[in-house]
């Protein structure tokens, strides 16, 4: 059976997945399935080859991912793969597996960080481009400025399958949610999933424009000065707080905007 077959026959067994996981787990599902929706409907995927995931509520060290072959706009809250930070395939609905190199960085985070619940990873054009670039992020514009001052980097050592990476992917983290993987793409962790998805909309956001701002070629760019990124930096604490209201109200609006295009993700 094809991953598109199966997936039709996803709603006769939608009511046996949601009996046996706990509400706290379906509302988890519903919200990684909505942002994996979102991804797509922003363009931010790379075929079937990027991750987000969420961490299970509850007691056990299980993390919820994509089954590997899935395009994004295909994933729904009952066809995501339930995985134990070890590799151990807990529940896979449509039996797809999970992509290797998705197992190798997720599980790395969730295990050593068991305060950050969701992590989402990208390979978009401008989040790469910027990833490939000597300076990184540069303080360009506000968006960039409110992740100026805590983006961390981890230098690229080939495609993320080898379990030993996962050591140096953690000590780069530290204690930061915000990550650059070196001519690789963009990381973003954060306390919910709609915590997670706030940081990457704006991330993405500013390395949109440093690269529609370098594109003028030998112009001159105007970084923001020191005080002002210093500023920025205390203004956008409140906007990051994962309790801040703000970022409900960011993810309220994103899910009025999905809803307008699809539901699907909610089964």
């Amino acid at each position: 059976m094809t991953a598109l077959s199966a997936l039709s026959a996803v709603p006769a067994s939608t009511t046996t997945l949601r009996q046996r996981v706990s509400e706290a787990e379906w509302e988890v599902r519903v919200k990684l399935a909505a942002a994996y929706q979102l991804a797509a409907l922003f363009r931010w995927t790379d075929h079937i080859y990027t991750h987000f995931s969420a961490r299970v509520p509850g007691p056990d060290e299980h993390f919820l991912i994509n089954g590997f072959g899935l395009l994004f706009d295909e994933i729904t809250a009952s066809n995501l793969v339930k995985v134990d930070v070890d590799g151990t395939i807990i529940d896979d609905p449509l039996g797809l597996g999970i992509n290797q190199a998705g197992y190798v960085i997720h599980s790395a985070i969730h295990r050593a960080r068991p305060d950050l619940h969701a992590v989402l990873h990208t390979h978009t054009r401008d989040g790469a481009a910027v990833s490939a670039q000597r300076g990184g992020l540069l303080p360009l514009s506000q968006h960039a400025l409110a992740y100026y001052s805590r983006v961390v980097y981890h230098s690229y050592e080939g495609v993320a399958l080898d379990l030993d990476e996962q050591e140096r992917l953690v000590a780069d983290l530290g204690a930061s949610n915000i990550l650059i993987l070196r001519n690789h793409g963009l990381l973003t962790a954060g306390r919910s999933v709609e915590h997670a998805f706030r940081e990457l909309h704006g991330l993405e956001r500013a390395c949109n424009i440093q690269i529609a701002a370098q594109a003028g070629g030998n112009a001159d760019l105007l970084f923001a000065p020191d005080d002002a990124i210093a500023k920025v930096a205390q203004q956008s604490a409140a906007v990051t707080d994962p309790n801040h209201p703000g970022v409900q109200r960011h993810w309220d609006a994103l899910i009025r905007q999905l809803d307008r295009h699809t539901e699907a993700y909610k089964h």
